[in-house]
This record gives C-alpha cells, structure tokens and sequence, in this order.
C-alpha cells in the first residue's frame, strides 16, 4: 500500500521512497512497500467488482493497483500534487476518479451510498480524520485503514482502561470496531518509528443508540475526558450538578473512563 499519510516519526535520515520519490515531511508520507501487507489488506478489503470504494492517499499507488484489478471503477483523494499528477497520467478517469484534496475537509457524501473506504491514515489527523468519517456513517459500509498500533488499541479499548478515552467512545457509539492485524515498521519506505494496525470500522445501523442531541453527547464525552484524572463532579460541573448525574444512574464520584458507552449515551440523553 503506498501512502501519503503520516506513519509517525522516521527512524533514519533517508526519506526516498519507491520509485526514487522523495517522501514529503509536511505530508508525512510513508509508503507500504512490502506485498505480503499489501495482499493482506486487499484481502480484508475483499472488493467486489461493482464496490463503490474510496482510497485515501494512494501514493505511489501500491494499493491501488491492486484494488483496480477488483474493482470496475475506484475513486482516490491524495493530497500531494505531484504523486496525484502521476496517477492521473497512469489510469483513464474511466478506471481512476482522483480528487487532489484534503481528506479531513472533504464531502464524502458526493460519493455516493454503500461507499466502502480504504486507507493509510495520517497518523498527525488520524483521530480527527475519523471523527470527520463518522459524519458520514449513514453513507458507509465499511471503513478499513491502517493507523498507528496505538490509535487503534484507543479504539478498541474497553472501559476503564489506560487506552479508553474520546476516541473511543466517539467511534463505538457509531461503528462496531475490530482490530485486523498489525503491521511492522519495516514494511513501510522510509520506515517510522513506530508499528501500525489494520482496523475495520462497521456502521452500527439499526443497533446504534439512540442520541437526542448528537452535538450535546459529543459536548459531554469531550468534558468527561478532558482532565482524566477529575471525576465527573468536577469535570461536567458546567453541565450538571451532582443531582443530575444522580439521576442518570452516574455516581458523581466516578471518572470518565470507568463510564461504558451506553452509560454516556444514557447520561446525555438525560441531561439534554
């Protein structure tokens, strides 16, 4: 899979990548070069030849390659100009609708419905990136990317774990979240300094909870975890008093990171 998102710090000077490219710091690009990962990922992905998927940062196009040999029709959002200008010239717009933007301010609702996404997130966006994903979790059905190990295991933490926060309850309360597998440093060029994981994100539908002020559950989860170390007395003082969380069946005294999901779905459908 070749990238041009973030994989973290590199561990050495060099930053060529295949192709002789040179890897671009602000873009923070690392590029999946080894095939066993990349036939991996290609078998989680497992396309059909009529999926409606988006590939965020192609690169130099070791992913895309073979998603186009699945798939009809693949459609891919890369942020650097010249690795965009390179694919262009590659592949007919008839195979290949590239969209040379941001992925963070981009409609994915222009794309269509069952729209299945595949990346190698930048792991400086990464949980902004997801955040902005999950607007769109009505048109999804499945999001598969590789982040930082670390990123992932917030995903997928349980309750009153060192690894659950934000991020966490954010995504679960939408998507059902699984860890694929990992994925070495060594298998990128330039290589990072830290190892990666595959995750796959699967909008919840029917069995999402139900959200009387989506804008006001986001409001209480950012209080709850933004001093870890405050019970929730303290850190949603300027939202309830201890009566109401009383109420809601949350002891004042607790922290944010003890609360399951439905505990914070269940509070903040009671104070809104």
């Amino acid at each position: 899979m070749a990238k041009s998102s973030s994989t973290g710090r590199l561990s050495g000077a060099s930053r060529h990548a295949p192709g002789g490219h040179v890897a671009r710091k602000r873009f923070g690009q690392n590029f999946l070069a080894d095939r066993h990962y990349i036939d991996r990922i290609v078998a989680a992905v497992d396309p059909a030849l009529d999926d409606n998927i988006v590939e965020i940062g192609p690169g130099l196009g070791a992913l895309t390659v073979p998603l186009l040999e699945r798939v009809e029709h693949l459609t891919v959002i890369e942020i650097d100009r010249d690795l965009a200008a390179k694919l262009t010239a590659q592949y007919p717009s008839a195979r290949l609708a590239l969209h040379n933007a941001d992925a963070l301010k981009f409609d994915f609702s222009t794309l269509g419905a069952d729209l299945r996404v595949v990346g190698n997130l930048p792991y400086y966006i990464s949980s902004p990136l997801l955040f902005h994903l999950a607007r769109y979790a009505a048109s999804l059905r499945d999001v598969t990317v590789m982040l930082q190990k670390e990123v992932v295991e917030r995903m997928i933490a349980a309750p009153a774990t060192r690894a659950y926060g934000r991020l966490t309850v954010m995504l679960q309360v939408r998507f059902r979240v699984e860890r694929l597998f990992s994925v070495p440093a060594g298998a990128f060029r330039p290589a990072p300094k830290v190892d990666s994981a595959v995750a796959r994100l699967v909008p919840l539908r029917e069995d999402r909870p139900w959200l009387s002020d989506e804008a006001f559950f986001a409001r209480v989860v950012a209080a709850a975890f933004g001093q870890r170390r405050k019970t929730l007395r303290n850190a949603l003082k300027t939202i309830a008093d201890e009566e109401k969380l009383e109420r809601a069946g949350i002891a004042p005294g607790a922290r944010g990171e003890t609360l399951s999901v439905a505990d914070f779905v269940r509070l903040a459908n009671e104070l809104a």
